[in-house]
């Protein structure tokens, strides 16, 4: 039985290497998952406690017993650490740190005191108060992929419940001195389990940082990397076949004079300006709404569910907002401007297109008559009755 029970063991720290190693080698491909290396990190304790505890079960010493409590609890507090962090985008030492002590405090002070029956209780409840901790915060984070997600949130749970039973079994047997590692039935399941989930978590974590990898470069493709907002591209693939009806509103917008920005200040200068007026921009968007960078200092807004005469407000109330802002150029307070041109929508359904066009040329109306100024679309060509029937 000891034999088999130092085979489940080895076996454990095999998979948890294992999983440690293709964790890091996935960190150092992509380094901005730093969620990888702080889940590495705490399998490499999980690992160390693993090999002091299989010296701990032939050689019963204290200090043993100990040392091997805490580097579970360190290590088992950082992969609370890897999800919370996986949850918030934020790591924490400070509350890995607080948990990973509070629990060895737990169960080092009955080690210490002679009573290692109560120890182990203690370091099964505390490992399991841990991992039920960690399966929390993928639930949390489950809309994010919901079928990886509550999978390893199922096998943590699993997990702690196999360190539950064990603790459960220590205290039916009512032994608060053991003199020796705990050897029962509940020992070799948890270990088995443990297995299995390590296996099974490891697995499903590549595959949703892969997944996460993938929406990253779909991200990237869609987004001006400047400013944040929706390319052109994005755009386009957005609206570009949508039929826009009455209540919808495109309005086009051209920084002033931005060359002379660039000319006099440097590029840097100008996309400081072009990133204020994006967070202009995005300030202004209510739910539904659309901006975009379309290319230059050129903006585009695409407004939803908008009021007739709106589209024309929303516009002058965004060239006010940027003209009174003041940015900041080492140490220089520059002021710009912006040119505005709106195309409201029609009764007859227009396309995007088309809309955008109009909006364009008012735009370059607004231009000609002094800039800083809205201008809207005198004409609007309607889409054709068989393209609007098509499109909807």
């Amino acid at each position: 039985m000891m034999l088999d029970y130092n085979s489940l063991l080895l076996a454990l720290g095999v998979s948890a290497t294992c999983l440690a190693v293709t964790l890091m080698g996935s960190w150092l491909v992509r380094r901005a998952e730093t969620v990888l290396l702080t889940a590495t990190i705490g399998l490499v304790l999980v690992v160390s406690g693993i090999f002091v505890y299989s010296v701990y079960v032939n050689t019963p010493e204290k200090w043993l017993g100990i040392a091997s409590f805490g580097l579970f609890h360190a290590g088992f507090a950082t992969i609370w650490g890897a999800g919370k962090q996986f949850l918030t985008s934020r790591l924490s030492i400070s509350a890995i740190a607080i948990r990973a002590l509070a629990a060895t405090i737990f169960s080092v002070v009955p080690m210490l005191a002679g009573y290692d029956g109560l120890a182990f209780i203690a370091d099964n409840l505390a490992i399991a108060l841990l991992l039920f901790a960690t399966a929390r915060q993928y639930w949390l984070a489950r809309a994010e992929a919901p079928a990886p997600i509550l999978g390893i949130a199922a096998l943590y749970t699993l997990t702690a419940i196999s360190f539950v039973l064990c603790a459960g079994v220590l205290i039916s047997d009512g032994k608060l001195v053991l003199g020796a590692a705990p050897n029962n039935w509940a020992e070799d399941l948890s270990l088995a389990v443990c297995i299995a989930g390590m296996t099974g978590i490891g697995a499903l974590s590549l595959a949703l940082h892969q997944w996460r990898l993938a929406a990253r470069h779909r991200l990237e493709a869609i987004t001006d990397p400047l400013t944040g907002l929706l390319n052109r591209r994005a755009i386009f693939d957005q609206y570009g076949t949508r039929p826009m009806g009455s209540t919808t509103a495109v309005i086009v917008f051209d920084i002033d004079h931005f060359k002379s920005v660039n000319d006099r200040f440097g590029h840097a200068a100008g996309d400081r300006v072009l990133t204020v007026f994006a967070e202009q921009l995005q300030a202004s968007c209510l739910a539904g709404d659309t901006a975009a960078r379309l290319g230059g200092e050129e903006f585009a807004l695409v407004l939803k569910e908008i009021m007739p005469g709106r589209a024309e407000l929303t516009a002058e109330r965004i060239r006010r907002a940027f003209e009174a802002r003041e940015i900041d150029i080492d140490g220089q307070m520059l002021k710009c401007t912006v040119s505005i041109g709106v195309a409201p929508g029609r009764a007859q359904m227009l396309d995007f297109d088309t809309m955008l066009s109009a909006a364009d040329k008012a735009l370059y109306a607004a231009k000609r008559g002094g800039r800083n100024r809205v201008e809207l679309a005198a004409y609007l060509r309607a889409v054709p009755a068989e393209v609007a029937r098509t499109a909807s």
